[in-house]
């Protein structure tokens, strides 16, 4: 028994040692990987940028396509707006 109870802190001071390990390194990484996520949350990549243009371009000629379809209708229904040129809305 008195051998069991000498055994038993070798045997746990393993477990310690490993757990103050990672301790340690957790402790030591974070503020990198604070940083690094802060700094991926304030810049915009390249694919980022890209992708918000074309979403950007693609709003863009809806409305337009909207704005020609309306003024369209307007002029087939005889009500033009004095800004809508019916001639060159006119299909070919």
């Amino acid at each position: 028994m008195r051998f069991l109870a000498l055994l038993l802190p070798l045997a746990l001071s393993g477990c310690i040692v490993g757990t103050v390990a990672k301790t340690a390194v957790d402790v030591v990484t974070i503020p990198v990987k604070v940083a690094s996520a802060g700094v991926d949350a304030v810049t915009t990549s390249q694919k980022e940028a890209d992708e918000k243009r074309g979403r950007q371009a693609r709003k863009e000629d809806e409305q337009r396509g909207k704005q020609v379809r309306m003024a369209m209708e307007r002029c087939r229904q005889g009500r033009p707006l004095p800004t809508d040129d019916c001639a060159a809305l006119q299909p070919r």
